[in-house]
């Protein structure tokens, strides 16, 4: 069933009220004035106000089709007026050409608005999927702070494949970051189920494994009916993560997702699996199951999850984005403020060029909601008993 989106429209600005704030829009009412005081300053020989078409041609880019119109008999008048108080030849002709292509360009102002109506309500639409996809997190949940951070590719993308999500249940808080393979609506509404069946099923599965595999099974039921042409899309990377509300270790499931990075005391570690799990509906494929690791915490720690989008970003040289070697370099800081540094050092690493999505998210644990860390656990560790290996340190 569609459910409609209704928005209410803000109030709208006078075209005073917006020019004063973009003061590009005043171009064409300046150039035809500055064209208009040419006509009257220089000689006769020099026609001048034979450019005054090019002022109306040049609103019908950014005003209103009243506007231009308006912008065209204003530059008709300043013809007229140049005739009679200067004499000049040849000025029907210039107003004629003046009204053609104000008659044009008041046209080709209808039908950029009729486009940009059109864009705004698509670009609505796929807000409202996107919202669907990327629930606001809030900033805390339980005794961990949470910031996320998503960056689509396309500056006017709003929809794609990577996606996150985070709930409270009775097992403490349990978190997912994953990437789904391929882009577009058919990506979105693979990573809008399983952001929704981890929604509900986080409440009710004992562990991070009946969850990945309540995951793979919904994610399963929904590529069936899926056409063939989006056989691509049908599998998604995925780390889940759970961090025990009465302490203990959190606990990590990584579905061939890119490892999460622990930093602790200043020092980045890279937590690796130490027994893969397959990507979600891949696993009666691969014939393996889901394993769930052990990573000690302590209050302050923070727990880095992002998807490929990261740590595939290139230079201009086609160099990878060196994720560790920048995250060990940062000082410590607030996870919004972190994940905004992030954000910054990415778009200028890649000059502004993202070859695909981003999506991460920090979690750091407070002071009072520790997981205590194991003391036969050296420090730095990726975990304990089945953590994942060292990580690079830098």
């Amino acid at each position: 069933m569609l459910v409609g989106v209704t928005t209410i429209p803000a109030r709208r600005r006078s075209w005073w009220q917006t020019a004063r704030r973009d003061p590009v829009l005043m171009s064409p009412l300046l150039l035809t004035v500055v064209i208009g005081v040419l006509a009257f300053v220089t000689p006769d020989n020099v026609a001048v106000s034979r450019l005054l078409p090019a002022a109306p041609a040049l609103a019908a880019s950014m005003w209103s089709v009243a506007a231009t119109v308006t912008l065209g008999a204003f530059a008709i008048c300043v013809v007229i007026a140049v005739a009679l108080v200067l004499g000049t030849p040849g000025m029907l002709f210039t107003a004629v050409a003046i009204g053609a292509v104000t008659a044009a360009a008041g046209y080709a102002a209808y039908i950029r608005l009729q486009r940009e109506r059109t864009l705004t309500e698509v670009r609505s639409v796929a807000d409202a999927a996107q919202a669907v996809v990327l629930r606001p997190v809030p900033p805390r949940i339980g005794r961990t702070d949470i910031a996320t951070l998503y960056v689509a590719a396309a500056a006017q993308a709003r929809i794609g494949g990577d996606f996150y999500a985070a709930v409270e249940t009775p097992y403490g808080v349990r978190l997912l970051i994953g990437d789904v393979r391929g882009k577009g609506l058919a990506a979105a509404g693979v990573a809008g189920a399983v952001a929704n069946c981890f929604r509900e099923a986080a409440h009710d599965e004992p562990d991070l494994a009946a969850l990945a595999r309540r995951l793979d099974t919904s994610l399963g039921r929904y590529s069936a009916s899926l056409p063939a042409q989006d056989a691509s899309e049908r599998f998604a990377t995925a780390l889940l993560a759970e961090i025990p509300a009465g302490g203990g270790p959190a606990a990590l499931l990584n579905c061939g997702h890119p490892p999460p990075l622990l930093l602790h005391a200043g020092r980045v570690t890279t937590l690796d699996p130490a027994v893969p799990s397959p990507p979600l509906n891949m696993a009666a494929l691969i014939g393996s199951g889901y394993h769930v690791e052990s990573v000690p915490l302590a209050a302050g720690d923070q727990l880095l999850l992002y998807t490929d989008g990261v740590t595939e970003t290139r230079d201009r040289a086609g160099a990878f984005f060196p994720l560790h070697r920048w995250a060990s370099r940062r000082p410590p800081a607030e996870p919004a403020e972190f994940l905004g540094r992030l954000r910054a050092e990415l778009l200028r690493y890649s000059e502004g060029r993202l070859d695909d999505d981003i999506a991460a998210m920090l979690i750091r644990c407070r002071p009072g909601g520790q997981v205590l860390r194991p003391p036969e656990v050296p420090d730095g560790g990726a975990g304990s008993g089945a953590g994942g290996g060292p990580g690079e340190d830098m």
